[in-house]
């Protein structure tokens, strides 16, 4: 189970979020990636684990509007394009810090 990151910023020049998860370990996750793989029920079917969104829907120039925590787990992101239900727990932010790093 991934700890929480250490420091997490959003870089709005760069359209990143940046994630320093140890000092040797600060990863930048493109906000059109992060939106894009948002696990949410209304972005993946809940039964069949199919990815319902369709990453061709999402503006390019898509960014966070608003950023909060759930309780100790997870980060829960607000979009400009008005969605705002995903949960993006550690693990999960690992897994996509592990995808952008083999990059």
């Amino acid at each position: 189970m991934a700890d929480a990151p250490q420091n997490i910023r959003v870089l709005s020049e760069d359209r990143t979020l940046e994630l320093t998860w140890t000092p040797d370990r600060v990863v930048k996750l493109p906000f059109h990636f992060v939106r894009c793989q948002c696990p949410c029920a209304a972005c993946v079917d809940e039964h069949t684990g199919v990815r319902l969104l369709k990453p061709a829907t999402i503006p390019e120039d898509i960014a966070p509007t608003g950023m909060g925590f759930s309780g100790n787990y997870a980060l829960k992101i607000g979009w400009s394009d008005g969605h705002h239900t995903g949960l993006f727990t550690w693990d999960f932010l690992d897994e996509l810090s592990n995808q952008q790093e083999a990059l």
